[in-house]
């Protein structure tokens, strides 16, 4: 693969893996060998995780028994204490990751690094991060939390959490695609974070805590909320082109552009891209799809950038009512499948992961000689 020189260690090898494979040219995204497009036409979130966790596709004896453990979504009385006391002034990526760390109090998987346990405490984190996102909201707008509902689905409960009310079958449906998509990919910086600390020895929610800080980032899980930023400030169609072309003058990032990896188009934009423009049908003013599909269109004609999946995920979340900070606390949501499914490989063949760097400082040089009182 060839080296993008606008990123470090680009093209550089640092794992084996056989969780998921990207083909940058074809524009192709497969976890375990199943390709993105029909594990988001065909699958749902729960069973995309188990299969980024176990490897293959499960039976329905193996996928009921995840989906129970899934449904003990409840925090313990710590981790809803801290939330209720930091909503009103914790961003939401600190608070998501003090929470999250605050779950291995009372993990019985704390300090291990054997799979089993490792299982056990991903499914516990998969279960949980989207109490913690939704009990936030929910106090930081004077709001009673909504417990979760085990007779519920992964999304239709914590759009319900999130909301107060039940969404729709095509809601549903929209966010679990979107989690599906968001679930994997590769060795991106939150994924290398996550292995990084898990070679050092360290459990799987040190990890997690760890791959959450590297998430935070503008230039990784924020630039969906940047790109939501930018739609916002546009404020319609007609105007984009315009102001796309103004941003590019002045050199400023224009976020949900281009790709580290892909040098066609990001498959999981595609997907979401449909999905925004089927809510943009009766989803009011402004049109979020029609501004980003302006911008896409701009941008390719300026500068040939295809879009990435933070385009089109900025206003599918927006036409599901997420509010714009929480975009990346649900990226984390969704990609705590994919990280624990690293930490747990990365674990069962452990080296200590210690690259080096090339010194370019001063040369050797003699301490000056100082007179001592």
């Amino acid at each position: 693969m060839a080296a993008k020189k606008s990123v470090q260690l680009s093209g550089i090898v640092v794992a084996e893996s056989a969780i998921s494979s990207i083909d940058p040219d074809e524009g192709v995204l497969m976890y375990r060998g199943y390709d993105i497009a029909e594990l988001a036409e065909h699958s749902t979130y729960e069973e995309t995780a188990l299969l980024l966790l176990d490897g293959e596709l499960p039976s329905s004896e193996r996928l009921g028994a995840f989906e129970s453990e899934l449904a003990e979504r409840d925090l313990p009385a710590a981790t809803e204490e801290l939330i209720d006391r930091s909503s009103g002034e914790a961003a939401p990526m600190d608070m998501l990751r003090t929470a999250v760390s605050s779950l291995s109090f009372d993990d019985p998987g704390r300090g291990k690094t054997d799979r089993d346990s490792g299982l056990r405490t991903a499914t516990r984190l998969i279960a949980r991060l989207p109490t913690i996102v939704a009990r936030y909201h929910r106090r930081r707008q004077g709001l009673e939390p909504v417990p979760p509902d085990p007779t519920l689905s992964y999304a239709e409960s914590f759009l319900t959490m999130l909301h107060g009310e039940r969404p729709t079958e095509r809601e549903t449906r929209a966010f679990d695609v979107a989690m599906i998509l968001h679930a994997e990919h590769e060795m991106n910086a939150s994924t290398f974070t996550a292995r990084v600390v898990a070679g050092t020895g360290a459990d799987l929610t040190a990890a997690v805590v760890a791959a959450i800080g590297a998430l935070s980032g503008p230039l990784h899980g924020g630039a969906n909320e940047a790109a939501m930023g930018m739609f916002e400030r546009w404020g319609s169609a007609e105007r984009t082109p315009d102001e796309v072309r103004g941003m590019l003058e002045r050199k400023e990032k224009l976020y949900g552009f281009g790709h580290p990896l892909y040098r066609a188009y990001d498959p999981r934009a595609l997907i979401l891209k449909r999905i925004s423009e089927d809510f943009s049908h009766d989803g009011g003013e402004p049109n979020w799809y029609a501004i980003t599909e302006a911008a896409e269109r701009t941008v390719f004609e300026e500068k040939g950038l295809f879009p990435n999946v933070d385009l089109y995920s900025a206003s599918v979340y927006r036409y599901l009512g997420a509010p714009t900070d929480l975009f990346t606390p649900l990226f984390a949501a969704s990609r705590v499948a994919g990280w624990s499914a690293h930490v747990l490989e990365q674990q069962a063949d452990n080296r200590i992961i210690r690259p080096s760097a090339e010194y370019v400082g001063p040369p050797p040089r003699e301490f000056p000689a100082r007179e001592h009182a």
